[in-house]
This record gives C-alpha cells, structure tokens and sequence, in this order.
C-alpha cells in the first residue's frame, strides 16, 4: 500500500487505449518444455508478484486486490512460427492492461521455431521502471535475478528544480523528423534485432565509447537507411533521442526513479564512424553534467509535481512530447549470469517501452550474455516498414564493425 508519486501519477495519467503506458519484455528460452508444468510453476511464481491494485481519483494509491489470483494473470498461446509470434507480441503490447485489477500479466508462448519457447511479461509503467520491472519479473525465473547496480539516491532544491524546468523549455524545438510522428493508432508492430556483442566490443576497442553509445550509432545509421529506403530527406537530419537514466538507489523502493538525458542522432552523418564520435560526445557531455541537469530531466520535474495537476493536465501535456524528443531509448541491462526457467535456458531477452504520445517508434536495449537485444515497437499505420528498418539497423551494425578490423 502507499501513495504513488508524482512520476507515477504521471504515467498512470498519460494511459490512453491508444497509448496504454505499460512496459513489457519477451525473453526466449531454448528448450523442450510442458506447457502444462510450465504454466503451473509460472503461476506458483506469480502470486510473489504484487497483488495490488491501483485506487485512482486526485491522489492515487495501492491498495491489495481482495480478489487477487495469480492464475488469471498467467495465458498460454500456441504461436505457428516466427511471424505468428511476432504478430501476436505486436496484439499483445497494443492491449492496455486492466487497472482494475494488479496491472501485470505473463504469457507462455510455445510453437517457436528451433526449438524454443517464450514468456512475455508486461506491468504498467506507474508501477515500476525499466530497472523496477526486472526485479519485479526476475521472481519468474529459477532463483531470481541478482541485483544490478544502483545509483546513489538525490533530493533536489527548489532553485535546483527551476533551473531543470529552465532547460526543459529550451530544449522545445520544432520536430525535424516527420516519418517519425503519428496521428496516434492503436496497430503495433513489433521487431527483434539481435546485434553480436563481440562485434560491438570490437567497435568499442577500436574506436572507443560503451556499449550504449554503439548501440545508439548503430541505430542512428539504421534510422539513416531506413529514411533514405522511403525517399525520405536525411542530409542534417537530427532525430533527438530521449534515454531515460535510472536513478534507483539499491534496496529502494518500487515505483519510478528516474531522470534522463537528450541525444540529438547524428542520422545526417554519412559516415558511420563520424556517427559514433558525435553520439559519444554527446553522451559523455550527458553524463558530465549530471542527470539533474538538461532537456531530460522530465520525469524529476513530473516526480516534484502533484498527483492533481498530473490528472488534471497530463492526457494533454503528453502530447508535448514531439517538441522535445523523437523517440525514447532505454536501456534495461541484466546481471551477466545465466538465467533459466524450469531449467531451460534464457537465450535472447527483448524489452518494450510505452510509445509516448505522438511518436512512431519505441526503442529498447537489453545487453545480456553474448548480445545486445533491440526491441523495436512502431505505430503499424505509420511505419508498417519495420523490417526495412530492423534489417538497416543490423546492416549497420556490420558495417560499423567492418570498419573496426
């Protein structure tokens, strides 16, 4: 039980059906499974997931769900190969949960080729962070997930918090990208993209940077193909990116902590290794500032508002998301330890997050073992393309890491 903060309030009041504000992972396990076995473990897991539901109005609360039972909140589906279980991922994150109920469901898909099989966990954002959400779900997996890292916990001042509305106001700038805004549909489509992780430790030992900042100028030479595949202007194209920071402290407490930084997307460089010294500039200058400072400090300017002027103003002030960012990229990483469930092996782990108001296209990263997973989630109206930019995003990936020989 407990108030939710101003952050979460926010989220839980940009919940549209068009834009429903949940969060959501598909982690792919290799090897035989018995759906009905699996599904009786899934569920004995689930009743460790919190059985609360939330109490809106002006100020919004948890309070325990009276009727709660975890094997409502466990579905089975049997996919008929990869393009089955993409569109049914896709129908999946597009459904908005039941906030009437605790705001998290599992599904067990099975029919996967080469052997595999999925579990695909979705919560709603005011309930938790990118970082919130894998300790959430990590209680699905055998033993757990071990902790990552955390930050240290900060409070910030009133003069402190005037001057991130300062720089949030001077980062509005016109969008310069329209292939990447919608009018707002309901159709999603999904794609998964897979980039080698010695292949990017490559490019990192030979032209420096983390593995975020490849990961951001593989997408940003993907964005360029994909623009140019559509006729599309890319010459000074500048697409700016929103990356959410976490901000949790170890053993905090659940909900939101989070800030973020901008990063303009060098997609008008032609040059892929001129495209990862401009996104690694940018980051290192991100991150010499701190993530109290800047046009990313969002969510701790939504985190010191309160919860009434969140449900009075935010279904409308979500739509200002266009004058400030393109699209949001998160990065959710995971412990670098093998990972299983009913002994089956985690082999490739897929985030999602919300597609914010306006915007065509989603991105999520999850380094974890010997890959980087990008989770690509557009508006289908608006960019019923994806492939094009799922394969532009792989080609340039390669051809960054030739560059690295």
């Amino acid at each position: 039980m407990g108030r939710l903060t101003g952050l979460d309030t926010a989220f839980l009041s940009l919940e549209t059906r068009a834009r429903p504000m949940h969060l959501g992972a598909v982690a792919v396990f290799r090897g035989p499974v018995s759906l009905d076995r699996l599904r009786a473990l899934l569920v004995e897991r689930a009743a460790r997931l919190p059985g609360l539901r939330v109490d809106g109005g002006w100020f919004p609360s948890w309070w325990p769900a009276t009727d709660f039972d975890p094997a409502a909140h466990v579905h089975t589906y049997e996919a008929l190969g990869q393009h089955t279980f993409e569109a049914y991922t896709a129908g999946w994150l597009a459904t908005p949960l039941d906030l009437t109920r605790p705001p998290w469901d599992v599904h067990i898909v099975t029919g996967l080729p080469g052997d595999r099989f999925a579990v695909l966990v979705k919560l709603h954002h005011s309930l938790a962070d990118g970082a919130g959400a894998v300790a959430l779900a990590g209680a699905l997996v055998d033993g757990g997930v071990p902790p990552t890292r955390a930050a240290a916990p900060q409070s910030y001042g009133l003069g402190e918090t005037a001057a991130m509305a300062g720089a949030v106001a001077r980062a509005v700038r016109r969008p310069p990208v329209p292939a990447m805004l919608t009018s707002g549909g309901t159709a999603r489509r999904v794609a998964f993209v897979r980039l080698d992780l010695a292949d990017v430790r490559q490019i990192r030992r030979q032209h420096g940077g983390t593995t975020n900042d490849v990961a951001l100028a593989v997408l940003a030479g993907g964005l360029r193909e994909w623009l140019r595949s559509r006729g599309a202007p890319v010459d000074g194209r500048t697409p700016r990116a929103l990356i959410p920071v976490n901000t949790r402290a170890r053993g905090g407490a659940g909900g939101n902590q989070l800030s973020g930084y901008l990063c303009d997307l060098p997609v008008g460089l032609a040059d892929p290794v001129a495209r990862l010294r401009a996104v690694r500039a940018a980051m290192e200058a991100n991150k010499a500032a701190g993530p109290a400072r800047g046009g990313g400090t969002l969510a701790i300017l939504a985190n010191a508002l309160p919860s009434p002027v969140h449900r009075l103003a935010g279904p409308l002030t979500g739509f200002g998301a266009p004058l400030l960012f393109d699209t949001v990229v998160t990065t959710v990483p995971l412990p670098a330890v093998p990972l299983t469930v009913d002994g089956a092996p985690l082999t490739e782990i897929y985030p999602f997050g919300p597609l914010a108001p306006g915007h065509a296209l989603g991105v999520a990263i999850s380094p974890y073992r010997d890959a980087v997973h990008i989770g690509l989630q557009t508006d289908r109206d608006a960019v019923p393309d994806i492939d094009v930019l799922a394969n532009a995003i792989s080609k340039s990936c390669v051809t960054l890491h030739e560059l690295a020989q």
